[in-house]
C-alpha cells in the first residue's frame, strides 16, 4: 500500500510533456515590434531680453502689429483728406466755376441767340453743369439748330458747338417762306427767300394719284429730289414742281427744265443730270426720269 501511494504522488512530477514543461526554458520567444521614432524636440525659447517676453510682445496685440497698422492708417487718412479736398475744389471753391460761355458754328443765328437759349448758370460749379439739359434747352428753343455739342472748357468755361439745319426747299406761305431741311423738317419761317434754295410748287389737286399720295407725301418726294441735287445744280434750281408722285419737274435758271420723274433713284438722277449739263451746256431741256438713259434736247 505504501509503494502504491508513492507512485500515484510522483506521477504529476514525472510527466514532462504537460503545459508546464512546454512553457519552460527550451521554448523560443516572439520578436518585439520596433518602437516608432520620437518626434524632434522643439527648441527652447532663449531666455533673457529676447526670450519668452519677446515672443509675447510679437503677438497680435504687440508693438509689431501696432507698427504694421501705423502706415496703413496713415495711408487711409491721406486718402480721405485727398478725396475731401478734391470734392471741395470741385464743388465748394471758387476755382472751378463757370465764368465764360461761348458758341460757335452759327451761319444764320447770332451768338446772343444761342447763349440766351442755353441759359448756362454762370457762377455754378463747372462739374455740376448738366450738359444734356443745356443741349435739350437749346434745341427746343431754336428749331433751326440740328445739333449742339456742350463741352466743359476747364477751368472756367462752357463751349457750345452748334450745327444749323440747311434748307433744301422753300414752301411759299403768304408773303413768307417756310424752310425745309433734307429730313423734311420745317424749321423756320423767313420773310426773304435765301439764295440758291428752290421754291416748291405743288399742283397735284387734279392728279389721279392725289387720293393715294397726299400733300405731305408729295412734299416728302420733293424734299428727296431737292436734297439729292449736286450743290452746283441746286444753286441753279429755281423751282421744284410736283404734279403727282411720279411727275416732278425742275425749273433751272436761263429757262431750262428737267423732267425728273418720281423721287426714286434721286442720287443716280442727280449724277446723270450733272453729266448732261456738262455734255450739253446749251440744251434747254433734260430728261433723267430713267437715270441709265438720260437725254438732252433743245438749244
Amino acid at each position: 500500500m505504501a509503494g502504491g501511494t508513492t507512485a500515484q504522488r510522483g506521477t504529476p512530477f514525472s510527466d514532462r510533456s504537460g503545459p508546464s514543461a512546454r512553457k519552460g526554458a527550451g521554448a523560443p520567444k516572439p520578436p518585439r515590434a520596433p518602437k516608432p521614432p520620437r518626434a524632434p524636440k522643439r527648441p527652447k525659447a532663449p531666455k533673457g531680453p529676447e526670450g519668452a517676453e519677446s515672443v509675447k510682445r510679437s503677438g497680435p496685440g504687440g508693438p509689431g502689429a501696432r507698427l504694421r497698422r501705423g502706415p496703413v492708417l496713415a495711408s487711409l487718412a491721406a486718402a480721405v483728406l485727398l478725396v475731401a479736398g478734391g470734392a471741395w475744389v470741385l464743388y465748394g471753391s471758387s476755382w472751378l466755376r463757370v465764368e465764360k460761355v461761348s458758341a460757335t458754328g452759327m451761319d444764320v443765328l447770332t451768338s446772343e441767340q444761342v447763349l440766351g437759349a442755353a441759359a448756362v448758370p454762370v457762377g455754378a460749379p463747372l462739374v455740376n453743369v448738366d450738359t444734356d439739359e443745356i443741349e435739350a434747352r437749346v434745341r427746343g428753343r431754336l428749331p433751326r439748330i440740328d445739333s449742339v455739342d456742350v463741352v466743359r472748357a476747364w477751368p472756367h468755361g462752357i463751349g457750345l458747338k452748334v450745327t444749323e439745319r440747311k434748307p433744301v426747299l422753300l414752301i411759299k406761305k403768304d408773303s413768307d417762306f417756310v424752310e425745309v431741311d433734307a429730313s423734311g423738317v420745317r424749321f423756320d419761317t423767313v420773310a426773304k427767300a435765301p439764295a440758291g434754295v428752290p421754291v416748291l410748287e405743288l399742283n397735284a389737286g387734279r392728279s389721279p394719284s392725289a387720293r393715294r399720295f397726299d400733300e405731305e407725301r408729295l412734299l416728302h418726294e420733293a424734299v428727296l429730289v431737292a436734297g439729292a441735287l449736286p450743290a452746283p445744280i441746286a444753286k441753279e434750281t429755281v423751282q421744284v414742281k410736283v404734279g403727282s408722285y411720279d411727275s416732278v419737274v425742275l425749273e433751272l435758271t436761263g429757262g431750262r427744265s428737267v423732267t425728273w420723274g418720281s423721287g426714286e433713284q434721286s442720287d443716280a438722277k442727280g449724277r446723270a443730270l450733272n453729266a448732261l449739263l456738262k455734255a450739253a451746256p446749251k440744251a434747254g431741256h433734260f430728261d433723267v426720269s430713267v437715270p441709265t438713259a438720260p437725254a438732252a434736247s433743245g438749244s
